[in-house]
């Protein structure tokens, strides 16, 4: 379990005083190497094909190098930091955080990726990707600890189901790890 200090304030979503325990996603450096080679590989790919045909010149290389920056944004994998009382997501472009000692709701989005969206009292608003708590039960348990914290204070109305429904997929992951592990797959 990574734990390092941040000494950063945000003025609208306070954090305690530091020194804090702040946990990363662990899979983060390995998300991002996945963009980067992904995006660089098709760069490399359209490249030589124009290349090849004959047709590459200054524009067309520019255009495929646009091509390439522009699916590494997409595939982008947003950074998600926790500690107590707080969630941070950080993308290329933008850095959204929400107090998860108040949190009012936690919805799951489905679509192409299911999406988990935590919104807080502030008016904070998080959306993150279930696999990311699959994946560093650090983070989870801190998030469950904290909406649990939230449920007692009356502030989180909505969303029970949703983090019943992720601690059951957790738990059939992590006994899935065991069988696996122990052999009785």
């Amino acid at each position: 379990m990574e734990r390092r200090h941040d000494t950063r304030h945000d003025a609208v979503h306070t954090q305690p005083d530091p020194p804090v325990d702040v946990l990363h996603d662990r899979r983060w450096a390995k998300d991002l190497r996945g963009a980067v080679q992904c995006s660089a590989g098709i760069l490399v790919l359209l490249l030589l094909i124009d290349w090849g045909a004959g047709s590459l010149t200054a524009t067309r290389g520019a255009l495929w190098a646009g091509l390439g920056v522009l699916l590494f944004l997409i595939l982008f994998p947003p950074r998600v930091t926790a500690g107590e009382g707080w969630l941070t997501s950080r993308g290329p472009l933008r850095k959204r955080s929400v107090r998860t000692d108040l949190l009012v709701s936690v919805r799951t989005l489905d679509g192409v990726s299911q999406r988990l969206v935590l919104r807080d009292v502030l008016g904070g608003r998080v959306e993150i990707s279930p696999q990311v708590l699959l994946d560093n039960p650090d983070l989870w348990h801190r998030l469950e600890e904290d909406a649990h914290r939230s449920a007692t204070r009356g502030s989180l109305t909505c969303g029970q189901t949703a983090l019943r429904r992720i601690s059951e997929r957790i738990d059939r992951e992590n006994a899935r790890t065991v069988f696996k592990v122990s052999g009785l797959d």
